[in-house]
């Protein structure tokens, strides 16, 4: 791309010293994993990056600088040096990426004066190309450029500097190009279109799945901090990476010793005369900062810290981490940890157990994260008890750094992983895990269990954590296709059945046992859970049945079309053994292709019996899954049937809606914000214009504050009116005399006002017919933006809290299921013979609110109440739904809408 140095005729825009320099925002600066899966420092360009740029020239080779400047430059003039690190952040942007201390690539844009366009380049070091830093640079400048005004980028490409012109073509841009004297001449817009956002969140499940690859398959670990003493954590890691038989070779880094554990150890990591991918810390925090910078000389990939002292101590610790994530950031390096248990891959090309796990589960399928290091020790137990096999497993502690994001990232693509398991105790980026739980859960189960349903966990994680409602979590789950369980066990539950069973084809279960007692309550659970009988009594073969008895009864059951799944029951007869009876199970499992589940002599997990080995030797596809007790079985086949439910579930759509006026939404808003710039509530007048703007039908409404205005008021509007008290505690509360009715003339408009019991200003509002009062709101969640709430309203209604909750955007299949979450949901369909609402009516209505939301994170809150609707047929003023009541607010936007260009989660 062309920029020409001083001295020279511009073809671009150039600037001048007198530009009124701004600050550039913080939000601009950014660590980012590039496509290697290293990790890079972004920041705006400043004056003292001179001599950075300087040395970026040097090291670069003549034909990149000569493809950047479009001829034979060396060096930089002092002109040129100082035009390029003063800017102004405004028309003229530049951003440096940067590698420990090091400048490695840099990029900018130039406006054209007068125009909403700007011209585009970039120069990164010939020993950094192919890392993807180019498109980093593009998407960030992109995102700066759109939050100045500026709508189309252009760019002058040598046509034989094919990478650059790659760049710009799978950006997801729309680029018109044309071709003169050997020079590709680029145009496009730089909004965020749905292309180049999906092109953008590819690039980054790419790089940060091979920044995970990097932790979990090493070609070598050092151990710092390794030791002879079996008390210590060093003594434990190493002995644990060569009892498992780690395929490479390991390190032990103490200064005190000649040999760890019959292992030539090293003085420091320095002094190991080969590479070293992974290091693992089991070091006193206040000694990890002078090993991470030995790593940084080392050029070590990533760092597992087992060490604690950090972010669960407090302040001091929170900073000492900071410092840690920032400093192995800058230098390439991702960190698992602090304070963590360790990470695990039981590939056996690799076989790593850099954890203070003695014993790991085998092989298996199953991706494991956990936040808590001090119950990964315990959880890999249990799984391993249940002879459940994992394919890795990571213990992030605090989470500094790696979290279960980013190993969803790995999930998604790793061919090893079917089924992932997540313990969590917080979130560090709720609206990046719902997107990435989504995409995953569509071909991978993703099954969590979440600590602090009713207290918040937030000890040890202040900086690295958000504060998450727990309705808020649970429609983030069910948005995203998550498998919510309640507890530990649960999660195992529902994992090893996901892991060696098919999904169910539906609800309809059969039930095979040797116990009529026991299948009647197998069947209360199946019902219990919201699943169908198959038939109408379970099968029992008896106390007396034979092993063919059981294989006959269960193949049966799987050959009946109207079966779905399969619960098996078998208690020890009383007069035989029961060695048979297992593989009689079994082999029908093997042949089947419905899930079948069971409760086999009260054992957990896959028991021997009843597993088929795969070429590992572990417990493959086909093997059954066993229970303590049926009940249990019957709870994880009902989650795997809602799973499977929304797996088949089209994706929705998101419907054009006419009568939509954003521009005069906005127009409402920002007048709103220009008058009072922290936020206030809506006057009517301008609730009114804002769901207006969005074709939602509002009754009209007037507030007044005297008996006479009312009256005035309902003339206006027209008889019969409504009165409503504004103060909080009156409204809508028709039996505290808040609420006043059916007002006919203007001597009922003067006594209802005398009447209702408070000094506030009250509402005029004309009647609207009968029909179901129902509630819709938009609640703002700081850590991932806005959720969308419906209930029918009512005092019982709201005394129970029975509202559905989805999150942002919604699609037409999500408003049908919001409308019909909530128990209510009957008193709208026809309830004891009353005509159905208009259903349709109302879906339009959650659409449309949901689009105000999205379009507009400004509204911080939103409550129309009551939503009034009747039948389908038209039976008010043509409109069978209109909004009675509402109130909104308005105040600067708390979470960000436009996701912005790829960075990692803040380290602060």
């Amino acid at each position: 791309m062309t920029e020409q140095p001083p001295g020279t005729p511009p073809s671009t825009p150039t600037g001048t010293d007198e530009e009124t320099v701004l600050t550039p925002p913080p939000g601009w600066e950014a660590d980012i994993v590039a496509a290697d899966g290293g990790t890079v420092h972004l920041r705006p360009i400043c004056p003292e990056d001179r001599d950075g740029l300087t040395g970026l020239m040097e090291r670069s080779s003549d034909q990149t600088r000569y493809y950047r400047f479009f001829g034979p430059m060396k060096r930089l003039s002092d002109k040129d040096l100082h035009r390029f690190t003063h800017v102004d952040h405004d028309k003229r942007v530049a951003f440096v990426i940067l590698l420990g201390d090091q400048i490695i690539a840099v990029g900018r844009y130039d406006r054209y004066p007068g125009t909403d366009d700007a011209e585009v380049a970039f120069l990164v070091e010939d020993a950094h190309q192919g890392r993807g830093l180019g498109s980093v640079l593009l998407e960030h400048l992109a995102a700066a450029a759109r939050e100045r005004g500026i709508r189309r980028f252009v760019a002058e490409v040598l046509a034989q500097n094919s990478k650059m012109v790659r760049v710009f073509r799978d950006a997801g841009y729309d680029a018109e190009r044309s071709y003169e004297d050997g020079v590709v001449h680029l145009t496009f817009p730089i909004e965020q279109t749905e292309d180049a956002l999906a092109v953008a969140y590819e690039r980054e499940q790419r790089s940060e799945s091979r920044s995970i690859g990097r932790l979990l398959t090493p070609s070598s670990v050092a151990v710092v901090g390794a030791s002879n003493d079996p008390g210590k954590i060093g003594n434990a890691v190493l002995r644990h990476l060569l009892d498992y038989g780690f395929a490479g070779p390991v390190y032990p880094v103490n200064p005190g010793a000649r040999h760890v554990r019959g292992v030539p150890a090293y003085a420091d990591i320095e002094s190991i005369p080969n590479d070293v991918d992974l290091a693992v810390l089991a070091v006193p925090a206040d000694e990890v900062a002078g090993v991470v910078e030995a790593c940084r000389r080392k050029r070590v990939r990533g760092l597992v810290v087992i060490s604690g002292g950090f972010g669960e101590t407090g302040s001091a610790g929170r900073e000492r981490e900071r410092q840690l994530v920032a400093a192995a950031r800058a230098s390439g390096m991702r960190v698992v940890g602090p304070n963590c248990l360790g990470v695990v891959n039981t590939d056996p090309e690799v076989r790593l157990n850099a954890s203070l796990a003695p014993m790991v589960p085998g092989r298996g399928r199953v991706g494991f994260f956990a936040q808590s290091g001090s119950l990964g020790v315990a959880l890999l137990e249990s799984a391993r008890s249940r002879n459940l096999g994992l394919s890795s497993f990571v213990s992030a502690g605090n989470r500094a750094d790696v979290s279960g994001n980013d190993l969803l990232q790995y999930w998604a693509t790793d061919p090893g992983t079917e089924v992932v398991l997540l313990h969590l105790e917080s979130f560090g980026n709720p609206r990046k895990f719902a997107r990435l739980a989504r995409t995953v859960g569509r071909t991978k189960p993703v099954v969590a269990v979440k600590s602090g349903r009713h207290v918040q966990v937030t000890r040890g994680l202040a900086g690295t954590s958000v504060a998450v409602p727990e309705q808020s979590v649970a429609a983030l789950f069910a948005s995203a296709g998550v498998i919510r369980v309640e507890t530990v066990a649960q999660m195992f539950d529902v994992g090893t059945l996901l892991a060696h069973q098919p999904l169910p084809a539906g609800r309809r279960v059969a039930i095979v046992g040797n116990s009529t007692a026991i299948g009647w309550l197998v069947a209360d659970a199946v019902l219990e859970e919201g699943l169908e009988l198959a038939r109408e009594e379970p099968v029992d073969i008896g106390a007396v049945g034979t092993p063919e008895d059981f294989s006959a009864a269960l193949q049966a059951a799987v050959d009946d079309e109207g079966v779905d799944a399969v619960v098996a029951v078998f208690l020890p007869p009383l007069m035989a053994g029961s060695a048979e009876f297992g593989p009689a199970l079994r082999d029908v499992a093997r042949r089947s292709g419905k899930p079948i589940v069971a409760s086999f002599l009260s054992t957990e997990g896959v028991p021997e019996d009843l597993a088929v080995l795969d070429d590992n030797g572990v417990p493959g596809r086909g093997s059954v899954p066993s229970y303590s007790t049926p009940e249990r079985a019957v709870i994880a086949l009902a989650k795997a049937v809602q799973y499977a439910e929304w797996r088949r579930r089209p994706v929705g759509d998101l419907p054009e809606l006419p009568d939509v006026d954003e521009a005069t939404a906005q127009s409402v808003v920002r007048g709103v914000l220009a008058e009072s710039p922290g936020g206030r509530e809506l006057t009517d007048g301008e609730l009114m214009a804002l769901l207006g703007a969005y074709g939602v039908p509002l009754l009209g409404t007037r507030t007044v504050a005297d008996a006479e205005a009312a009256v005035a008021a309902a003339e206006e509007i027209g008889y019969p009116v409504v009165l409503k008290s504004t103060a909080p505690w009156l409204r809508h509360r028709s039996d505290l005399g808040g609420v006043r009715l059916d007002l006919i003339d203007a001597d009922a408009v003067r006594g209802a006002f005398a009447a209702i019991p408070s000094g506030d200003p009250v509402i005029v509002q004309e009647m609207a017919a009968p029909g179901v009062p129902t509630v819709v709101e938009i609640v703002d969640d700081p850590s991932f933006g806005a959720l969308v709430s419906f209930g029918v309203g009512g005092v019982a209604t709201d005394l129970l809290g029975d509202r559905a909750f989805r999150t942002l955007p919604l699609t037409d299949l999500d408003a049908a299921e919001l409308v019909r979450a909530p128990r209510a949901w009957p008193l709208l369909n026809g309830w004891r013979g009353s005509e159905p609402v208009d259903v349709a009516a109302l879906e339009d209505l959650l659409l449309r609110v949901a689009r105000l939301a999205d379009d507009l994170p400004e509204v911080l809150r939103l409550d129309l109440e009551p939503v009034i609707v009747g039948p389908a047929e038209p039976w008010h003023g043509g409109r069978s739904l209109v909004v009675a009541g509402g109130t909104a607010l308005v105040g600067p936007p708390t979470a960000r809408v436009d996701p912005g260009p790829r960075r990692m989660r803040s380290a602060v």
